[in-house]
């Protein structure tokens, strides 16, 4: 496997840990773990591989599938990696009794909706080739016909993530069907990351619940405040499951005992409240945002979530002369549009606490003034 390096990852790697403020980060603030037992009892493996049974079927359940079609993850990436190894490395680990170690009847190619998170597109064009489709600017719609063509006799799985990271642009309902559709007539899958799905006051349903050959990933991470817990699902046909399980064995083998554990609450007795809260902050702080790019004369598609995909202010070569300045002259970090293959947008994260938001911002707003 030869894999590009992931570019938005490195950045923050550079900058993130001197910063004073995180104005990239992608998901909701992070919760207390005070608000939780934090106790999980004996600290042994959680077996089997892909999660404790009665919570996976828990879990299955919200997409009306069985435990069988639900795999518990380190995080939406590890749920992403093993779908796409499973769907189309057919050299992977077999079940034991078969040569043929992808999902059966897959093909090694993907079309993959871009912009997005690198790893959507990364992973695929590693193992397999990939068409990409592209959102334009600035309304970053998804063209249907533009997915039917790119769509070949080889294509496994058509991927999506939505809302979208980075223009939080919500693709419609119709236009998710009309794409599971293409994606059906060509025996192909429909693969989206739903990691932002629950920020919205009223998310869609599921692609793992609304279609036979969709597959939904997740966690807990961007919408839940819980990004340390390290856990996610993957939910989809059994096939493509028993796939991911298998390269599972060589990569986490098993779910976090204290994810799961922290994961039963956050899922249950918690969940109402913390989706509440959540919301509730990711909507005061999208106002203060929109009225700051107002004032300083800067656009973005209004996006779901708590991404925004903005223009780089007058004066700057590009995103990543902007966001280097603003790192080493403020010490807030943005993530530069290069990473999302648009150099003349910043991505900006406004789910972080509102006064550190609003600190951030002023910031910002020195360097552009």
């Amino acid at each position: 496997m030869q894999i590009a390096p992931f570019g938005l990852e490195r950045w923050f790697d550079r900058y993130e840990h001197d910063a004073d403020i995180m104005l990239a980060e992608s998901g909701i603030r992070s919760l207390s773990a005070d608000r939780f037992d934090t106790d999980p009892g004996e600290l042994g493996y959680v077996i089997p591989t892909d999660g404790d049974p009665e919570f996976r079927a828990d879990v299955a359940a919200r997409y009306d599938r069985t435990a069988d079609e639900c795999c518990f993850t380190c995080g939406t990436q590890e749920a992403n990696f093993l779908a796409f190894l499973g769907l189309l490395d057919a050299d992977g680990p077999g079940d034991g009794g078969s040569d043929d170690a992808a999902v059966t009847g897959s093909g090694e190619h993907a079309v993959v909706v871009t912009p997005t998170y690198q790893a959507l597109h990364a992973v695929p064009e590693a193992v397999g080739s990939v068409t990409r489709v592209t959102l334009e600017p600035p309304e970053w719609e998804l063209d249907v016909d533009a997915v039917a063509e790119a769509v070949t006799d080889e294509t496994a799985v058509v991927v999506c993530n939505n809302p979208n990271n980075p223009t939080g642009r919500y693709h419609p309902q119709s236009i998710v069907d009309d794409v599971a559709e293409i994606a059906a007539d060509n025996d192909a899958y429909l693969l989206c990351d739903e990691v932002y799905r629950r920020l919205a006051d009223d998310p869609l349903e599921p692609v793992a619940a609304r279609y036979d050959h969709g597959i939904s990933t997740t966690s807990l991470t961007k919408a839940y405040g819980l990004a340390g817990t390290r856990f996610g699902w993957l939910v989809g046909p059994e096939p493509v499951v028993e796939a991911a399980v298998r390269w599972k064995d060589y990569t986490t083998i098993s779910p976090s005992i204290f994810g799961q554990h922290v994961a039963k609450q956050a899922l249950g007795e918690h969940e109402d409240e913390i989706l509440v809260e959540n919301r509730a902050l990711a909507t005061e702080n999208h106002a203060i945002v929109r009225e700051f790019l107002d004032d300083h004369d800067l656009e973005w598609y209004d996006p779901v979530g708590v991404n925004g995909f903005v223009t780089v202010p007058d004066g700057f070569t590009d995103g990543t002369d902007f966001c280097r300045t603003v790192v080493e002259d403020e010490g807030v970090v943005l993530a530069p549009g290069e990473y999302f293959g648009h150099p003349e947008y910043f991505r900006i994260g406004f789910g972080l606490p509102t006064d550190e938001l609003r600190e951030g911002l002023e910031r910002v707003g020195r360097v552009i003034e």
